[in-house]
């Protein structure tokens, strides 16, 4: 355990990813994450092995990231919105030929290129495939610069142990702002070994690492192994935070920043006797439904809270499965909820 240091989240990421053993960054700037690739820029050539790359474009990058995975080695890409909508293409073929690696998606607003305060209207994007094809990204939700490094950190080992990509999703707040962190030895030790990376096949016969299926009883076959392998993560990997739910008659569902503002909302709330809990989904895939539903069993409502204009609450729904009403509050275009509207909206759920 290091001593605490104070760092903004953007150069917090890289500085986790670096500890995680990544030497391999491949990007292109955009607003809000433009910190991260350039303190990999900066510290990157002074490690053994590092390589720091400005690509020509956001395709070019996520190109490079499967190439540096397909040699067996841990890399990092990051980017905002527009930025992550470039590299979908790549992504879709590094998920289909199952390779390890990282993605760094520090949401601005949108559509189009929207603006560059925080938002969560990726989330469509992140949890229901990114781009063509049936596969699925493990993707992590921080709500705190703390927070996103440990994830950072386990990502790498995530996506070793599933050969998958897995992506660290956050906010322009969570990028920018500035908290005390400090950095954990978390490195797993049950990773498997990579005996199918493409590193000159001495003494063995040659790995070919592709996506390409021409037969389409192949494609459906591969198609078929990786969603078993979604169901493994499915089991596995869920990861959700809940805060005063043995007395609630509502629960808040929320993430990343949007649950640190919900926390404060619950305080006051409850200080005016609305009995209110928060479920905080970590990992947005795979999706914490059964808490969910469990919880509906108990409380009167939900209220899904997002910097959207909703999207994570047709999960919500889904996983209430009509136990509940589940309503929504939502800020978007960069504009952030407040925990007084949050508590007028609560007071409205209660009736």
């Amino acid at each position: 355990m290091s001593e605490k240091v104070l760092m903004k989240g953007n150069e917090a990421i890289a500085e986790a990813a670096i500890r995680a053993n990544c030497k391999h960054f491949f990007g292109y700037p955009i607003t809000p994450q433009n910190e991260l690739p350039a303190y990999m820029a900066r510290k990157l050539p002074k490690i053994d092995g590092g390589v720091f790359l400005q690509a020509e474009s956001e395709v070019a990058a996520s190109n490079m990231v499967y190439g540096a995975a397909g040699a067996g080695a841990r890399v990092l890409t990051s980017s905002s919105s527009p930025g992550i909508s470039l590299k979908a293409e790549g992504i879709s073929y590094i998920a289909g030929a199952e390779l390890p690696a990282v993605i760094v998606n520090i949401v601005r607003g949108g559509p189009g290129l929207g603006g560059i305060q925080p938002a969560q209207s990726d989330y469509f994007q992140a949890t229901k495939g990114m781009a063509h094809g049936d596969f699925k990204l493990v993707v992590l939700a921080p709500s705190s610069v703390q927070e996103a490094v440990d994830l950072t950190m386990e990502a790498f080992d995530i996506a070793d142990r599933y050969r998958n990509p897995v992506m660290v999703i956050g906010d322009g707040i969570i990028g920018q702002m500035m908290e005390p962190v400090e950095f954990k030895d978390i490195g797993a030790d049950d990773l498997p070994e990579k005996d199918w990376i493409t590193d000159g096949a001495k003494g063995r016969e040659k790995n070919v690492i592709n996506s390409l299926h021409l037969q389409p009883e192949d494609l459906e076959e591969h198609n078929w192994k990786l969603d078993r392998k979604y169901k493994e993560i499915k089991k596995n990997e869920v990861k959700y935070e809940t805060e005063n739910m043995e007395d609630a008659e509502i629960a808040i569902v929320a993430y990343g920043t949007t649950a640190r503002i919900a926390k404060t909302a619950i305080k006051e709330a409850r200080a005016e006797g609305i009995k209110v809990g928060l479920i905080r989904p970590i990992t947005l895939f795979p999706f914490p439904e059964e808490v969910i539903n469990q919880a509906a069993d108990q409380v009167d409502s939900f209220l899904t809270v997002e910097m959207s204009t909703g999207q994570m609450v047709e999960d919500v729904r889904l996983a209430v499965n009509g136990k509940k009403p589940v309503e929504f509050y939502g800020r978007t275009g960069g504009m952030i909820p407040s925990p007084a509207e949050i508590v007028e909206q609560l007071k409205e759920v209660r009736g």
